[in-house]
């Protein structure tokens, strides 16, 4: 079975260069570019892991990580929050929100896919 990715991002560059790495190491990928796409998307798709851009409009990624860790339904599907703010107070924030992991942009595409085949084997 070929395990499904949402890739929530306000950046078309990233959601496309995201959509083509991960479908390249053989993911299905659906694509969101605001929070709230992202939740409608959680619904209707029922990813097995989520990439979420912390800065978003309409719903940033840290009210969404908040309010899917709040429902029983997804409240344990892996949340790798991407995001160009580096500081510590920021990703303190994300992993405090219920955030699985948190990568700081840019990065690398290796270890991007590294870092998703690691928790989609955990969970």
């Amino acid at each position: 079975m070929t395990q499904t990715i949402l890739v929530a991002d306000d950046e078309p560059s990233i959601l496309l260069s995201l959509q083509v790495l991960l479908q390249k190491a053989g993911f299905a990928v659906h694509l969101a570019r605001d929070g709230e796409e992202a939740l409608a998307a959680v619904e209707d798709v029922r990813p097995h892991l989520i990439l979420l851009d912390a800065m978003m409009p309409k719903r940033d990624g840290f009210d969404v990580c908040q309010t899917l860790r709040a429902d029983p339904v997804h409240r344990d599907v892996p949340i790798i929050m991407l995001t160009a703010k580096s500081r510590d107070i920021e990703r303190e924030k994300g992993m405090a929100l219920g955030a699985t992991d948190y990568v700081t942009k840019p990065f690398s595409t290796r270890d991007l896919v590294t870092t998703v085949r690691k928790h989609l084997t955990a969970s």
